[in-house]
């Protein structure tokens, strides 16, 4: 059982080829270091360092998506692909760090539309596309290379930023995202390119979730035009969708151990689930191995075989009934299809045959965007499994973007 779970979360992990055409690191300025004070919005997105990881040609940049099966774009153009540190806030608002990949088109340099990329949920920091190769780099680069800026964040606390990742927290999600939207603005200044400020959002899996939480703070701000947004198998609806196909069966038993696990240590630091890890997991030390450094074969070996060999019954009632504190969490975080603007389209992909995020979770985000007037619609991409979805929606979401941009 210990293999299989290993091959699966192995497979969460969505990596690629490492860049063997990366140029030595090049270090632009930096800025100092993170202010001591109360961020403000000057602060915040400012970089903190940005280090050129590869400068490839148009022929590099297709043979390493050709390589990695991402989608090339027709007619494609080198790219310059840079790892940023960059201020953002905290969960409680404080001043942090953040990082990301930030990707620039080579032959296209005024008026620039940006995309953003979320990436698939990692436990590791060593994970995230400032520091490793996979679809935090590859699909940055696959858009620069459309004459897109592409730019996708590690997150709070994953690739080298400080304490722990708060994961599925959609208020973090956001503004870690529109920071690197920020730094991404003064980077390409520095580089002799302009952004226009129209955005389009998109990401995969947790990535999907993190997408739509951009996307909905992006009404307000007046930097940034939100043109459209295309979330694939996003677990948007954790109450009414992604808990009950867990606790129905309806999910791969150990990706669905996975994620219950990763959930509950990471609300439980926002939401306090609980005093002792004890209360919850069967084995407390599954605490431990969400530190951000335990290595993805370290998880699998220290988690059982299915969610109920994880947690205690008394913690499966709380979940299949949410009230307190589970609650809040839920409410906190399931609302990023709520509320949306009308006059910003968004296309949801998803596959029903996706077994680590059930596709209810974007039929029911289908349905609260369209109660906002929102023109909305949901792409089934097949009786696929998780990873599949992602690779049949990616290249719709390019040729959506590239035509958009176009008109």
């Amino acid at each position: 059982m210990k293999t299989s779970m290993k091959t699966r979360l192995l497979a969460l992990a969505c990596a690629g080829l490492v860049l063997a055409t990366a140029t030595a690191p090049a270090a632009l300025a930096a800025t100092g270091a993170p202010a001591a004070h109360t961020v403000t919005i000057d602060d915040r997105g400012s970089i903190v360092s940005a280090n050129l990881l590869a400068r490839l040609s148009a022929e590099q940049v297709t043979a390493y998506l050709t390589g990695a099966k991402f989608p090339v774009p027709a007619r494609p153009q080198g790219a310059d692909l840079y790892a940023v540190v960059y201020r953002t806030i905290g969960v409680d608002g404080t001043p942090t760090t953040a990082s990301g990949v930030v990707a620039l088109p080579a032959r296209s340099r005024k008026g620039l539309w940006t995309v953003s990329y979320g990436h698939g949920t990692l436990p590791t920091k060593a994970g995230a596309g400032s520091v490793a190769d996979g679809d935090g780099r590859a699909v940055p680069l696959m858009f620069a290379a459309a004459g897109f800026t592409g730019v996708a964040p590690d997150y709070l606390g994953l690739g080298t930023g400080p304490g722990f990742h708060p994961y599925m927290d959609a208020a973090t999600e956001a503004s870690a995202s529109a920071d690197l939207l920020r730094a991404a603005g003064e980077l390409a200044r520095r580089q002799g390119r302009t952004l226009s400020g129209d955005v389009l959002v998109t990401g995969f899996s947790q990535g999907g979730h993190a997408a739509m939480a951009l996307g909905k703070s992006l009404r307000d701000d007046p930097e940034y035009r939100l043109r459209a947004a295309a979330p694939i198998a996003g677990p948007c609806h954790v109450r009414r969708a992604e808990l009950p196909a867990l606790l129905a069966g309806r999910l791969d038993p150990h990706s669905a151990t996975f994620y219950l696990a990763y959930w509950t240590v990471s609300m439980n630091r926002l939401h306090h689930f609980y005093d002792s890890p004890s209360e919850v997991f069967r084995d407390p030390g599954v605490e431990k191995l969400f530190d951000g450094h335990h290595s993805f074969d370290q998880i699998a070996a220290g988690l059982p075989a299915t969610p109920r060999d994880l947690v205690t019954a008394a913690y499966l009632e709380r979940i299949a009934k949410p009230s307190g504190a589970v609650l809040r969490a839920t409410e906190a975080n399931d609302a990023t299809c709520a509320g949306w603007r009308a006059g910003v389209p968004v296309r949801l992909f998803a596959g029903r045959g996706d077994k680590d995020v059930a596709i209810a979770n974007s039929r029911l985000c289908l349905r609260d965007l369209r109660v906002s007037g929102v023109k909305a619609s949901l792409t089934d991409v097949g009786d696929v499994d998780h990873m599949t979805s992602a690779s049949r929606s990616l290249p719709q979401v390019l040729d959506w973007f590239t035509g958009l941009r176009r008109g």
